[in-house]
């Protein structure tokens, strides 16, 4: 039986606007999908975290920086339901995972894949806009790993609270019980998306998961590496992405110069754009003609208010030129 977290589809819009024979109607799911879409229904994040999982010492780092927060610890909970807590935790929860065969296995010769250093652990989060229920996002991300990986891959989660958006951090052991290896593509992290989102509305909480370029969204992403030093909390010590300073002070220095000098990729964005747009009209007509009118209304709406198409150097000259029509404070005048 197939799970229903993953029955549900994921849109084609470039093939929807070449429209070919016989596809004339949305079925209950497309429609439910469409109209969370157009209407903006929260989008869920989940993310791979890249760095720290080749080692021993690397996943006890990150398990006891999971665990320890400033407002005390928080427990770590396991695939077995178990909740561990104090200074041993991390380290009770990888002598129960038998990571240290995992740790020589990458260079015996019994390795098929050969060479290199494997992942002892993929680190995973999942995350959901600020205002929604925290037990409700960990609730869901218990229900996904139950689904994803019970009996097969090992697992361990934490909540954070300590920032406006509720995120789960999971750790999922990269090798099976069984001795297989898990590999996360991007097809893979779509359909864990999908399934995130199913589990939270199976909760009550409205989710949806669609790609970027569905939604008409080009600002950029970059690994969480890059744009969390670019942006310390107020208690920490200001520390700076050099990655962002130095594309901000190239884009600073064109501006400077009289302009932008226009990107090769900013085409390819228009293309994408104009496509799935294409998409959501040839979605609307079949709407109509499926007696839908209020939802087809609201897809062309949802047309007419994506933003302008713009690459990550635009997007740095709009935030740099709004810094520098900001008011600047004024020292109060000294009296005499």
């Amino acid at each position: 039986m197939p799970n229903p977290a993953h029955s549900e589809p994921l849109f084609n819009f470039i093939s929807l606007a070449r429209r070919g024979p016989g596809r004339d109607h949305f079925s209950r799911g497309e429609l439910a999908q469409i109209s969370r879409t157009v209407r903006r229904t929260p989008e869920v994040m989940v993310k791979v975290l890249g760095r720290g999982g080749q080692n021993l010492k690397a996943v006890l780092r990150h398990l006891n920086y999971l665990r320890s927060r400033e407002e005390g610890d928080v427990p770590i909970e396991t695939d077995e339901g178990r909740h561990l807590e104090g200074r041993t935790a991390a380290k009770e929860l990888l002598e129960d995972w038998d990571l240290e065969l995992d740790d020589l296995r990458p260079r015996s010769d019994l390795d098929s894949h050969g060479g290199g250093s494997k992942k002892l652990v993929h680190k995973l989060m999942f995350s959901m806009p600020a205002g929604t229920p925290p037990d409700k996002v960990l609730g869901a991300v218990r229900n996904f790993a139950r689904e994803e990986f019970a009996l097969r891959h090992r697992y361990a989660m934490v909540l954070h609270t300590d920032e406006p958006h509720p995120h789960v951090h999971m750790v999922v052991k990269a090798m099976s019980e069984a001795g297989e290896r898990l590999h996360i593509r991007m097809k893979t992290l779509k359909e864990w998306r999908q399934a995130f989102a199913w589990h939270l509305r199976s909760l009550g909480v409205e989710a949806n998961a669609t790609d970027r370029s569905v939604r008409g969204v080009t600002e950029p992403r970059k690994l969480d590496g890059i744009y969390r030093p670019a942006h310390p909390k107020p208690k920490e010590r200001p520390r700076f992405s050099t990655h962002i300073r130095r594309r901000e002070e190239a884009v600073a220095s064109e501006l400077r110069a009289g302009g932008l000098n226009v990107e090769p990729s900013k085409a390819k964005l228009i293309a994408t754009r104009r496509r799935m747009q294409q998409g959501w009209r040839v979605a609307s007509e079949i709407l109509v003609s499926q007696g839908q009118p209020e939802l087809a209304a609201d897809v062309r709406r949802f047309i007419s208010e994506m933003p302008p198409v713009a690459t990550e150097k635009e997007f740095l000259a709009i935030k740099i030129l709004e810094r520098q029509r900001e008011p600047r404070s004024r020292e109060p005048p000294i009296s005499r």
